[in-house]
């Protein structure tokens, strides 16, 4: 409930400060012509985070509460603002009225749901296909190909629909990954993680070589320089602003009112927490890029006034955040966020290759004979600790659910057939 807070909610106030900013300051800077769908694009845009930086300084054994919490808001925002994004593209919202306001709201609601049942669709029908036909069973490539190309099958679907493709992939990902994943054998476990982690990692760095490069066009600038340069650094610190108030707006709200819910004190979101959750949603990166490119460069033409200062501004903000704000992410971290000597050198002293990488998420929850006898070693709080806290909640009911009758039919953690010879023999009394 709180991702989702944070996620959605929190990103349809960010969304509204920033829009509402940008029409009461830019009009009376006069950088172009913008219409009323321009400036909320730009509300759009601009509450779209990027939180990878934050979360490669944050670690998921010291603070999973935090973790999870920055890493499930970042994914659900890019999300929420991808469809935002796309509603506004799909209304003329130059006479608005209260008529095209609730079209509005209903093409958000019918796009954010339908793309989010798509998702779960194609990732459950990828889960029963590995899980019961037999061409790709135990076979690591064709295993690896199977998950990726049933990906990007919910992505295809997307698009076909005039769906959010983004929201569906990441729904996608969420079942592929529950149940999926887990059919498969240990091999290609270890294989799509890493396969999909260089794969984000290489399309992360090709989006910045294109904003670096992008930032080189030399036309852009001059446009934007030929009237007065100090106009653009003014849109550029003003949008730098908003994205500052607009995250404080409901970060700090939504964690009271997120803590008013909870009983126990772990559960918790302390200020310093909240500072830490506000500070890794002030970068904006690939998603706020697109998004510019897709609105201010129709058929790649950026001789407009307001639309070349709007790309300018957008790569200025993405490179400055990036580079300031993730630069100051770590020695905010360790200030706010301060970890036991003793707590880093057993996470630091611990192995990093794929096998230690999967064993605790094989472990299904199981002591082995040599945990048993060292159940008086401190451990590091895990995340699969905190879920499995018995607590009455939706997630218990969920569980319950799950278990009776959707992972004997799609598999997964605990329901994955045996087959004597494959490579997961050696995990098959964890399973049974």
């Amino acid at each position: 409930m709180t991702i989702m807070l944070f996620g959605a909610v929190g990103t349809l106030i960010s969304f509204g400060i920033i829009s509402l900013g940008a029409i009461q300051f830019f009009k009376k800077m006069n950088i172009g012509t913008l219409q009323i769908g321009d400036y909320l694009a730009i509300g759009a845009i601009f509450s779209a985070t990027d939180s990878v930086c934050t979360l490669q300084v944050l670690n998921q054994d010291e603070t999973p509460l935090l973790y999870s919490l920055v890493f499930g808001e970042g994914v659900v925002n890019d999300a929420t603002s991808v469809v935002l994004f796309n509603a506004i593209q799909s209304f003329d919202l130059s006479h608005i009225n209260s008529t095209i306001a609730l079209q509005f709201v209903g093409n958000f609601l019918y796009l954010f749901i339908l793309s989010t049942l798509l998702g779960v669709l194609a990732g459950l029908l990828s889960a029963y296909i590995i899980k019961k036909l037999y061409f790709g069973r135990h076979s690591t490539d064709r295993e690896v190909a199977l998950m990726m190309l049933m990906a990007y099958l919910s992505y295809m679907l997307a698009e076909l629909f005039y769906l959010s493709a983004i929201l569906t992939v990441f729904f996608c990902g969420i079942v592929m990954s529950h149940y999926t994943w887990h059919n498969v054998t240990e091999s290609s476990r270890v294989t799509t993680k890493h396969a999909f982690a260089t794969l984000s990692f290489v399309a992360e760095i090709f989006i910045f070589l294109y904003v670096g490069m992008d930032a080189l066009d030399i036309e852009k600038w001059r446009v934007v320089i030929r009237d007065s340069p100090g106009k653009s650094v003014g849109v550029s610190a003003i949008l730098l602003g908003l994205i500052l108030v607009g995250r404080a707006a409901f970060v700090f709200p939504l964690s009271f009112i997120s803590n008013l819910t909870k009983k126990a004190s772990y559960e918790k979101i302390g200020f310093k927490q909240q500072v830490t959750i506000w500070w890794a949603g002030l970068m904006r990166g690939a998603v706020s890029m697109a998004l510019a490119y897709n609105q201010f460069t129709s058929l790649g033409h950026t001789q407009l006034r307001g639309n070349a200062m709007m790309i300018t501004s957008t790569i200025t903000v993405v490179l400055f955040s990036t580079v300031v704000f993730g630069l100051m992410t770590k020695p905010l971290v360790r200030i706010l966020l301060p970890s036991p000597k003793q707590l880093m050198r057993m996470i630091s002293s611990e192995p990093s290759t794929p096998k230690s990488f999967i064993v605790p998420l094989l472990g299904n929850g199981h002591e082995t004979e040599g945990d048993q006898s060292n159940r008086n070693v401190t451990r590091p709080t895990s995340l699969r600790m905190l879920l499995s806290t018995p607590s009455h909640t939706v997630h218990y009911y969920w569980r319950k659910f799950d278990d009776a009758f959707m992972r004997p039919v799609f598999g997964g953690r605990g329901f994955v057939p045996f087959v004597p010879g494959s490579p997961t023999e050696q995990n098959g009394h964890q399973w049974q």
